[in-house]
Parts: C-alpha cells; sequence; structure tokens
C-alpha cells in the first residue's frame, strides 16, 4: 500500500472513529470470507458496520480521533464493528456473541460504548438483553408503574385536605350564626336597679306639687 493510500485509510478510520457511539472489537483470525461475510451482514442489519483493520494505521487513527483506549484492543488481528448513535448495540453484541459461539473462532476482545471502555463479559452480558424495542417497553413500565402508585398516594391526601377545608367553612358558618343571637341581651329590658332610677325624679315632681297646692 502506498504512502497515500495509507494517509487515505487513516483519515477514513478517523472519521468514523469520531462518528461512532460504539465500537465492538473482535479477533477474527479463523474465520472464512463466507463467514466474515455473513457476520458483516448481521452487523448491518443492527446498524453497524464491521471492518478488518491493520492495527498500525488504526493506532494513528485512534490517536487522531482522541480515542486512545482503542488501543488496548488492537492486538493481534483485529475487526471493528462501528455503530453510530442511531444503530442498535445489543443487537450487534448478539451478533458477534452468536457468531462466537456457532464458529468456535471469533473472539470477542471487548469494545467502547459512549467513551467507557467495556469487557469482552460485558459484551457477552449486552448480548442477553432483550431486543431493543422490548426493553424499551419494560423501562417504560417501570418508569409509569411507580408514577401511577404515586399519583394514587398523592390523590387520596388531596381528598382529604378538600375535607377539611370544607369541614372547617362549616365550622366558621356555624360560628357567625352563633355570634348574632349574642348581641340581643343588649336589647333586653333594663334591670330593677335601672327602675327605680328612673323613677324618683318623678317622685320628686309629686312632692313639689304637693307643696305648691298647700300654699
Amino acid at each position: 500500500m502506498r504512502r497515500d493510500q495509507k494517509e487515505q485509510v487513516v483519515d477514513e478510520l478517523t472519521a468514523r472513529l469520531k462518528a461512532a457511539d460504539t465500537l465492538l472489537v473482535a479477533d477474527y483470525r479463523g474465520l472464512t470470507m463466507p463467514q466474515i461475510d455473513e457476520l458483516r451482514s448481521r452487523l448491518l442489519s443492527s446498524g453497524a458496520r464491521f471492518t478488518v483493520v491493520k492495527n498500525t494505521l488504526t493506532r494513528r487513527a485512534a490517536e487522531a480521533a482522541g480515542t486512545e483506549a482503542l488501543l488496548a484492543l488492537l492486538d493481534g488481528p483485529s475487526a471493528i464493528a462501528f455503530l453510530e448513535a442511531d444503530g442498535d448495540m445489543v443487537a450487534a453484541a448478539k451478533a458477534l456473541a452468536d457468531a462466537a459461539r456457532e464458529t468456535q473462532v471469533l473472539e470477542i476482545r471487548g469494545g467502547i460504548m459512549q467513551g467507557r471502555t467495556v469487557t469482552a463479559a460485558e459484551v457477552e452480558s449486552l448480548a442477553k438483553l432483550p431486543p431493543e424495542d422490548v426493553l424499551r417497553g419494560q423501562v417504560l413500565g417501570a418508569i409509569v408503574a411507580p408514577l401511577t402508585t404515586l399519583a394514587g398516594l398523592l390523590k387520596a391526601p388531596l381528598q382529604n385536605l378538600v375535607g377539611l377545608i370544607d369541614a372547617r367553612i362549616e365550622q366558621l358558618g356555624g360560628e357567625d350564626a352563633e355570634a348574632e343571637p349574642e348581641a340581643a341581651p343588649a336589647e333586653e329590658a333594663p334591670s330593677e336597679e335601672e327602675t327605680v332610677a328612673e323613677e324618683e325624679p318623678a317622685a320628686e315632681d309629686t312632692t313639689n306639687d304637693e307643696s305648691t297646692e298647700e300654699e
């Protein structure tokens, strides 16, 4: 390969590494070309592009792309499954795991998912997860169930609060009704002492009238 061709390969790999959201690395030694083509087709259906790479050129591309974590996985003949954000990483991991089990030759080394390095065992665990649409449904169900329970818990105290407010309003209304009759005693007839006090001036007038008649 000429130097300019190598530079072109490095540039292409660098661009793909920067665009990839997930990288799955495997050792393809022992696979036949038909097996590689079949695996490539399976991975393509999950949104992954499976590429056999040269380690020396890939190392240069990884350094240029800022994915130095990939360097530790480039040991021996390497093939990389590149997945962008819209790819199905679960389906891609399952395709690799199935190929490793069926061929007894392919070896999963690990990968990088959203900037985090994952081991081969973690890729195997990822492959055992349900399909993405089923997984989303399970996650949604796990989110909705607690919210439904929470809504029920919040509804009961709210109803109790409304009941308490209504009861307080009725209580205040009753107190207002009782307060009105309390003003009535002020309008009752005067006491006996007040009556006597009012009658005394009348007695004095009578005395004066009698004195006048005697004269």
